[in-house]
């Protein structure tokens, strides 16, 4: 496998990366709301989505997976950018940065995952056992604790920062998700990054629309209805909070949400 160099790797001290605060021991630890001050570099992970990700005309970004698959380069260099992920301590960061980190990573996992398993028509065609989805599979190890990506997503992100915008920043691999981000987050630029990300989903069709009278939303704002507020009151007044005119006007006067709706397609780039 290729290494990145150490100047890749990280920015600012190397030894408060790989050492600072003591290291969690387990994924709750990682969700505590303790920091440092480090910073981490993804510029390796932002070469790679500058080749194999774009953003399509539908306003879907989508992702060359089968370009990627062939590559041995681009293959090794993502998993040299996990590998340098799993090497730092997150909590030698800052909050923001950890943010960022965690994000990053399960990002990268989920592509190089799809990339294991590629050619797939959905995500939900890689099975942790018998469930489907490969998210319950233990699929990293940072700090010497093994991940799943459910616990980068549920027991470390929603859990140690309480944003709705986590769901934005996650990307499942599926054309109903949130858009894979075109460049790595960064803890510097995280919360206008986390809004600009909302604001694409909230006005894109798959996240809210009204179809005749009926408010239609994605399926995200059901099965984590307690993040957005615990009624459609509170989705509604979170979805109006980032949608654009006309659709924050008709949110404004809504009292209900009427359905919702997912697409688990792979969101890879159409062949041919």
């Amino acid at each position: 496998m290729t290494r990145l160099s150490k100047r890749d790797l990280i920015l600012g001290s190397a030894g408060a990366l790989l050492a600072g605060p003591a290291m969690a021991q387990s994924v709750a630890g990682f969700a505590a709301n303790r920091s440092g001050s480090a910073t981490a570099n993804h510029a390796a992970f932002d070469a790679l989505l500058g080749r194999r990700a774009r953003n399509s005309r539908d306003g879907v970004v989508r992702v060359d997976y089968a370009g990627w698959k062939a590559s041995t380069a681009d293959r090794a260099a993502l998993k040299a950018y996990i590998e340098s992920l799993s090497r730092l301590n997150p909590l030698a960061l800052t909050r923001p940065e950890q943010f960022a980190f965690w994000a990053n990573l399960y990002n990268a996992v989920t592509i190089d995952v799809v990339l294991d398993a590629f050619p797939v028509r959905s995500i939900r065609d890689i099975r942790s056992g018998l469930l489907p989805g490969p998210w319950r599979r233990k699929v990293a190890t940072v700090g010497g604790v093994e991940l799943s990506l459910d616990d980068m997503e549920h027991n470390i992100l929603r859990k140690g920062w309480a944003d709705p915008r986590v769901h934005y920043a996650v990307n499942c691999a599926s054309y109903g998700c949130p858009n894979l981000p075109l460049r790595a987050f960064r803890g510097a630029t995280l919360g206008p990054s986390l809004d600009v990300a909302a604001r694409a989903f909230v006005n894109h069709s798959r996240g809210a629309r009204f179809d005749g009278n009926a408010l239609v939303v994605s399926s995200i704002y059901k099965w984590f209805v307690e993040d957005f507020g615990g009624s459609d009151a509170g989705v509604i007044a979170h979805l109006a909070r980032y949608a654009d005119t006309p659709l924050r006007t008709r949110l404004q006067a809504a009292t209900r949400i009427d359905r919702d709706v997912y697409d688990w397609s792979i969101n890879a780039i159409p062949s041919g």
